[in-house]
């Protein structure tokens, strides 16, 4: 058993098209997951809002 250790072979230029493929579709998914949070989370804090206005007592 050698305790040498050799380099190994990459070809970078194969990985960055690979990587730059599969990178775009996730931001896209994000963006999109992101934006429905958003509605539904604008949708809830209206929803919680009215009806803290309906539970409030006018007739103070």
């Amino acid at each position: 058993m050698s305790t040498e250790t050799q380099p190994l072979e990459v070809d970078d230029d194969l990985v960055a098209e690979d990587g730059e493929e599969a990178a775009e579709a996730p931001v896209e998914v994000a963006k999109t997951n992101l934006a429905k949070r958003r509605v539904i989370d604008n949708y809830l804090e209206e929803r919680r809002l009215q009806k803290q206005l309906n539970d409030y007592d006018f007739d103070l």
